[in-house]
Parts: C-alpha cells; sequence; structure tokens
C-alpha cells in the first residue's frame, strides 16, 4: 500500500535532473542577466516586472522604491523602451565601429599617398625622358621668414667631382691615345 501511495505521489513522478543542467535562478539563459547592472537598476526592474505581471500596483512599487508616482511611471516608460529597442533584429556581419572606421580612412590614405609618389616619379622620369630641367622650387615663407633650404652634403659633392674628373682624366687618355697611334 505505502508503495502504491509513493509511485503516486507527485515526487516519485519527477525524473532527476540531467547532468551538467542545474535548476535555479542561476543557472539556463538566465544565469548571467543581471552581470554588470547595480543593485538599484535590479530592484528598479524587478518592481517593473512585478506590476507588469500584476502582483503590485504602480503606488505600491514606487512606495517600495521610494518615489513619486509620476517618477515611476517615467522610469517604467524608459524600462519599455529599452526593451523595444533590444527586440529589434540585429543586423547580420559586422557593425562598423569608429576604431574600424579611422582604421579604414588610414590604410586609404597611406594607399593615396604611395599613388602619389608612383605619380611623381613617373613625372620626373617623363621630364628626364624629354630633355625637360626639373622645376625650380620657389623659397618659401615660414611666418614671414624666408626658410633656407639644406645645403648638399659637401662629401657628396667632393666625390661627384672626383668622379668627373676621373671620367674626364680618363677620356682625354683615349683621345691622346688615339691621336698618337
Amino acid at each position: 500500500m505505502k508503495e502504491a501511495l509513493a509511485a503516486a505521489s507527485p515526487e516519485a513522478t519527477k525524473t532527476p535532473a540531467r547532468p551538467g543542467r542545474g535548476r535555479g535562478p542561476g543557472s539556463g539563459p538566465y544565469k548571467d542577466l543581471g552581470a554588470g547592472a547595480s543593485a538599484g537598476a535590479k530592484r528598479l526592474a524587478a518592481a517593473i516586472l512585478e506590476v507588469l505581471a500584476g502582483t503590485r500596483t504602480p503606488a505600491q512599487a514606487a512606495e517600495a522604491l521610494a518615489l513619486s508616482l509620476p517618477r515611476y511611471y517615467l522610469l517604467e516608460v524608459r524600462a519599455l523602451q529599452g526593451m523595444l529597442v533590444a527586440c529589434e533584429p540585429r543586423s547580420l556581419g559586422r557593425v562598423p565601429t569608429a576604431e574600424s572606421a579611422l582604421a579604414a580612412l588610414e590604410r586609404e590614405c597611406a594607399q593615396l599617398r604611395r599613388e602619389c609618389g608612383r605619380q611623381q616619379a613617373l613625372v620626373r622620369a617623363a621630364q628626364r625622358t624629354i630633355g625637360l630641367a626639373p622645376p625650380v622650387v620657389a623659397k618659401q615663407e615660414r611666418n614671414g621668414k624666408k626658410v633656407r633650404r639644406r645645403r648638399p652634403v659637401a662629401r657628396a659633392l667632393r666625390i661627384a667631382a672626383r668622379l668627373q674628373q676621373e671620367e674626364s682624366a680618363a677620356a682625354t687618355v683615349l683621345v691622346e691615345e688615339k691621336a698618337t697611334v
């Protein structure tokens, strides 16, 4: 007889919990629900949900939160607006952020600088090919003062002059050798 009562009791009809799935408020899809929220925000959300569920009146919730009734209604409207915004469908893919937009602009700027340098090199090569002299750079002014151009390194000029002398000396030796032969 006791066995029949034990089999008919609701406790005996319950299935044991599956391993790895806890029961209670700290498990399931709601386990991270209040993470990062302040205690006041949690109290306010709980009171609003109780009013919407019908377990409290708005006046009781306002009294429990130590708020005036108009302030409670204002906070309730804000909470419902937030819920509606959260229910909007999310766009697929990455959401552009300010950092990603800045990185894209920096990449574009670097590419345009490279392209500008390439175009300048092509213009210089074309000018050399047709025999145009490079354009003379006008003296620039900074704060009303003329900016001095940097003088070329003297060592490089001396080496270039020496190479030119050696080349001209070699050319004169060849001319003299041909003249004597």
